[in-house]
Parts: structure tokens; sequence; C-alpha cells
């Protein structure tokens, strides 16, 4: 890839210092931990647990594009199975194991929690923003606080999902954010001059695994 380490390191904080929004949290209905790749999201969901901000878990997602094959189960069952060997009963989660996206993460968890007020997402890092936005579109009504594993970029890549892996995704999230918003999927999205230049500079370093075939441009 024709550019340094140290020019796409800088690129790459561009996108997750974008992508990575959360909320103050407060006591909720539920924790949601939304599944993928990463279970150190089942870590957090744990720790709010156990600090009591919500008496009760839901784990979503069956698999998607990061995780087939990945579990012998759905993400929420690995989740789940993770969060209950750490301490958390077993009657205390509930299960969401359709979901394939994050649109279909919100519609099928609020089938689940009809009188829910306020509630409490997990997700990665890299993942806050679309959640968020995400959230303004398709529950709208609940209160959402947006919450992570509490760690920086350095942190974040793993055996699993090294570092190019990594910033390929938050890439392709930011085009997502774009063209997401114009299918009517998420809302809209401020994109300083800076996250459009990383990533326009990572795009031409061939960071582009997570964009759909020929897609080089936010403009499509």
């Amino acid at each position: 890839m024709a550019i340094s380490n140290a020019a796409a390191m800088h690129e790459a904080q561009v996108l997750w210092a974008y992508h990575d929004t959360g909320t103050p949290l407060a006591a909720a209905d539920a924790i949601i931990g939304l599944g993928s790749y990463d279970l150190r999201v089942s870590d957090r969901c744990v720790e709010l647990y156990q600090n009591r901000l919500a008496p009760r878990i839901v784990f979503a997602g069956a698999s998607g594009n990061w995780t087939r094959g990945m579990y012998a189960t759905s993400e929420a069952q690995a989740f789940a199975d993770h969060a209950i060997a750490l301490g958390v009963p077993a009657d205390a989660i509930s299960l969401e194991p359709k979901s394939t996206n994050i649109a279909e993460n919100i519609g099928f968890v609020r089938a689940l929690l009809p009188d829910a007020q306020r509630v409490v997402w997990v997700t990665k890092p890299q993942t806050r923003r679309r959640v968020s936005a995400s959230l303004m579109v398709n529950w709208p009504e609940v209160f959402s606080m947006i919450a992570a594993p509490e760690h920086g970029l350095a942190a974040q890549p793993s055996e699993h999902h090294p570092l190019e892996a990594l910033i390929a995704e938050m890439v392709g999230d930011v085009w997502r954010m774009v063209a997401y918003a114009e299918k009517g999927f998420q809302a809209s999205q401020p994109l300083p001059p800076e996250v459009r230049n990383a990533f326009d500079t990572l795009v031409v370093a061939g960071f582009t695994h997570h964009l759909p075939a020929g897609v080089r441009s936010l403009d499509h």
C-alpha cells in the first residue's frame, strides 16, 4: 500500500475519533449488546450490568460480514455464553439471534422491548456513530445511550480483526454514513473535511475491503 504506517495511523485516528461518539450513561430499562467479532462488547455489557445500570441484558445478532464461521452459535448466543461465564444470571439475559445488520438489530430488539423508555446500547467503539444515526430513524421514541469498550484505537485490533481490517471497516462505514442516509436507513451525519480527506487518502492506499465493489468515492 502506497502509504507509510505513520500516515495510515494518523488518518485512521481521524476516522476512529469520528466514529467513536458516545453519550453519558444513566439508569435504563435494558442493556443491549450488539453482536460482532469483538467479545469485549459483551465484557462491557457485563460491567454495566454488574454496576446495576439496568436489570437485564439483550444480546442481538445472527452473523454478519465479519463473523460468518467465527462462532458455533449466533453472535447473540456467543455473547450471552460469555456473559454467563462472567457471572451474569442466565435469566437476566434475552436473545435476539436473527438480525444481520444494525437496522435489524434495532427493529428486532424494539419488538422484544415494547415498553422500554431508556436503553443503553453497547457496540464496538468504531460503530457508535452508526448505531446512533440508525436509532434516530429506526427507534426515535426511546431514549438511547451509546456505550462501548473503553479503549483507544491502538487496542482495538485483534487476531481475528487486525489493523488493516479495522481501517478498512472504518473507511467502509464512512461511505455508509453517506449512502445509508440517502436511502433513509439512518439519519444524516456531518462529514468534516478532515474525515473526507482521511477517507480519500485511505481509499487510495487500498483500504477498500469494506466498500461495495467498484466504489471508491463518497460521491459514488
